[in-house]
């Protein structure tokens, strides 16, 4: 006879995560210490802030790099899939994808976004 032991096994599971996740949020320290928390330099004071300026400039690259990168990406797969599919459909879907993507790099060279100096 064969028995069904799943749902114990998952119920199992399930209360062993639940209880080690209930340990760690009481077993922690969380105090809060304004001595610890605050940017220590040689004993002195802080004169200027401790965070580090961030050019906007060079996040909105770096973003714009990943979109790219992830469109670039999926693109990619399409030459596997070549032999299988219907060429019309093919350059249907290639093409309006290609258009996509150069239409957004012509909608970021227009804004300005791609000039690194101004």
């Amino acid at each position: 006879m064969i028995k069904n032991f799943n749902y114990i096994n998952n119920n199992n599971l399930f209360n062993s995560c639940f209880l080690v996740i209930i340990l760690n949020l009481i077993s922690k320290k969380s105090f809060y210490d304004r001595e610890k928390s605050s940017p220590f330099e040689c004993g002195f004071d802080p004169k200027t802030s401790a965070r580090l300026p961030f050019s906007l400039h060079f996040f909105l690259i770096a973003i714009i790099f990943l979109i790219f990168d992830v469109e670039i990406t999926l693109l990619l797969p399409m030459i596997m899939t070549l032999k299988m599919s219907n060429m019309m459909n093919y350059s249907i879907i290639l093409i309006t994808f290609i258009t996509i993507l150069l239409w957004g790099l012509y909608h970021e060279w227009n804004q300005g976004a791609l000039n690194w100096v101004n």
